[in-house]
């Protein structure tokens, strides 16, 4: 079973949500947090100093991770507006251009997903900024209806990865769908808006979704991790994809990704 790991780009300024709920929606999100007791006053306080410092990514630090572990990563950029992610054309060219300068692959973070111009128009801005001819996508908050598999592969993308099921990948058209099989806001929001899970009850169930795909013979296992938790001001969740890197490492699982992936797929058809 070889190990896929993505991350999705959902925020990069918090300047660039002043017109929308978001910082609000956050700071009621981390207050319950802090009163539930899932996260520390040292997290909470942490929070507030990154929406001053205006950063709420943590992109260079998660590729450095992921570099000195040799986990060959994919970024989903979004180049479209809508659902939480406003970040500029701009923004996204100047990311894009750096994960690929450090060799990770890029893909889009799609917003449009049950109408095929839109679905286009991403897919050609996307391949304007990145200068990319093929590429990836997946859908911001795992959207889809029954019409967008068909969408993409007329788009022209060759891969996508936002089926959320436990199953393998497999061919619609040109393009290749890679199920989803962890994101940590499930393992760690169970059900709810805000963190109801402890980092120990998101190791337990990890370790059960493990193991069940390899006794049922997945071949490509997908993880989403966000880069936005990458940080200490989300303790348990930085903390949980540093173990599960490393619980993976050391159970002898390899790291691939979706292009390699795709490769080894179309060598065996």
């Amino acid at each position: 079973m070889k190990i896929i790991i993505s991350h999705d780009v959902d925020l990069i300024t918090a300047w660039e949500h002043k017109m929308d709920p978001m910082i609000p929606k956050f700071i009621v999100r981390s207050s319950i947090e802090l009163v539930i007791g899932k996260i520390s006053l040292t997290e909470y306080f942490l929070r507030y100093n990154e929406l001053l410092r205006n950063k709420l990514h943590n992109l260079e630090e998660l590729m450095k991770f992921d570099r000195e572990n040799d986990v060959p990563s994919t970024f989903f950029i979004g180049v479209n507006k809508g659902h939480g992610i406003c970040y500029s054309l701009e923004n996204a060219e100047h990311w894009i251009k750096k994960i690929t300068k450090e060799n990770f692959d890029v893909g889009v973070h799609g917003i449009e997903f049950d109408n095929l111009e839109g679905i286009t128009k991403e897919h050609e801005t996307f391949k304007q900024l990145s200068g990319l001819s093929k590429f990836g996508i997946r859908m911001h908050y795992l959207r889809n209806s029954q019409d967008t598999l068909t969408f993409l592969n007329e788009a022209g993308y060759i891969f996508d990865s936002t089926s959320y099921k436990f199953e393998n990948p497999y061919r619609i058209g040109n393009l290749w769908e890679f199920p989803l099989h962890i994101m940590d806001g499930y393992f760690f929001n169970s059900n709810g808006k805000w963190q109801n899970q402890t980092l120990e009850q998101a190791k337990e169930t990890t370790k059960t979704k493990i193991d069940l795909a390899f006794s049922n013979g997945i071949k490509y296992f997908t993880i989403l991790f966000h880069d936005r938790y990458f940080s200490d001001s989300f303790k348990s969740w930085k903390d949980w994809y540093i173990w599960m890197v490393n619980y993976l490492k050391d159970n002898g699982f390899d790291f691939i990704n979706y292009r390699k992936a795709l490769q080894q797929l179309e060598s065996k058809e």
